[in-house]
């Protein structure tokens, strides 16, 4: 285990921030993860987890540890009669998993394609995308209980997900870091070309016969256009939640708001599309101090070079604030902020 001291975290995160961390470790393994817990010159060291970097917002220095989770690899755990129980270390990136996946004919994820981030952020986050969230396919995780240093397991019930959500981004948060993910993965896919314009997108590619790799191709190809490239600008995908609120309120907002985007999740509850509320409250393709909200998709801020974490913050700030006094609605901020 090698410790490194006042590392830039800039390679690290997908906004492309500059920020330091005064101590930095890889750990690969369960052993090194162990070996940090037992060494007491950094017990009472302030510990920062990070995964892929793709849904944190740097706004200051890191006076303390940062933990990178790299642990890899990728094993069909269990075959049985309609899946596979396929397990992978939480360091693996998570659309090279995907890749993997379709290419050993595993179905469930494909609509998840082109998620940035890793793995082990996938059930932290309840990841979704087109009608599919992890937890449709998700099987359990083994991850290393901080204070005790044990190797402990979380099925699906233990781990509470929610839109966007899991206990461990609760009650949970930096209790543990998360290891390894085992998913259940159909023989037999179960298509879904439902949601948003996958159908539209086989239609335009000329698809006669879908199947897992044509889904997640029209996702690849949606999400590319509408969505920067963090590699070209900095950022982290949707920086707000789609927000849910009662079917009475959506009701009062539409007889405003005609053309209001909005999906039903009961029959007492509806959830809102945020880049639609920001679109409509002015905010789209504007930009500040280096930063500003994309073009091309509301929910994305943007980092044009040389931003700092502050600068988004804060124009993430009045965007909830022009947003709520607009239409009534909070938003709530999908990534965290450190």
């Amino acid at each position: 285990m090698k410790i490194q001291k006042n590392v830039s975290l800039q390679p690290y995160n997908s906004f492309g921030l500059e920020a330091t961390a005064r101590y930095f470790v890889s750990l690969d393994s369960v052993a090194t993860i162990q070996e940090l817990l037992e060494t007491k010159s950094y017990a009472a060291v302030p510990r920062i987890i990070l995964g892929g970097g793709s849904n944190i917002l740097l706004t200051k220095n890191i006076d303390g540890i940062v933990l990178k989770n790299d642990l890899k690899g990728i094993d069909v755990v269990e075959e049985l009669a309609d899946h596979w129980l396929v397990k992978a270390g939480a360091g693996e990136n998570w659309h090279a998993f995907v890749l993997h996946a379709l290419n050993k004919g595993w179905a469930g994820v494909e609509n998840l394609s082109l998620i940035p981030g890793s793995v082990g952020a996938g059930p932290m986050q309840n990841i979704g995308a087109y009608g599919v969230e992890l937890k449709d396919v998700f099987h359990s995780l083994e991850g290393v209980n901080l204070q005790t240093g044990e190797v402990e397991v979380f099925d699906k019930a233990a781990c509470r997900f929610g839109y966007r959500e899991s206990v461990f981004k609760r009650g949970l948060k930096d209790r543990y870091i998360i290891t390894a993910v085992t998913l259940k993965l159909n023989k037999k896919p179960d298509l879904n070309t439902s949601y948003g314009a996958i159908e539209a997108e086989l239609e335009r590619l000329k698809i006669d016969k879908t199947s897992i790799k044509a889904i997640s191709q029209a996702v690849i190809n949606i999400r590319q256009r509408k969505l920067p490239d963090p590699a070209k600008i900095g950022n982290s995908g949707s920086f707000f939640k789609n927000p849910v609120v009662a079917r009475s309120q959506f009701e009062e907002l539409r007889s405003r708001f005609p053309d209001m985007v909005a999906y039903p999740v009961s029959e007492t509850e509806v959830k809102l599309a945020a880049g639609w509320l920001i679109d409509r409250a002015g905010w789209k393709g504007r930009t500040f101090d280096h930063c500003g909200v994309h073009k091309k998709q509301a929910l994305v801020l943007v980092n044009y070079g040389g931003a700092k974490g502050q600068h988004i913050y804060d124009l993430s700030e009045k965007i909830l604030i022009s947003v709520q006094e607009k239409f009534g609605v909070l938003l709530e901020r999908e990534v965290n902020v450190l």
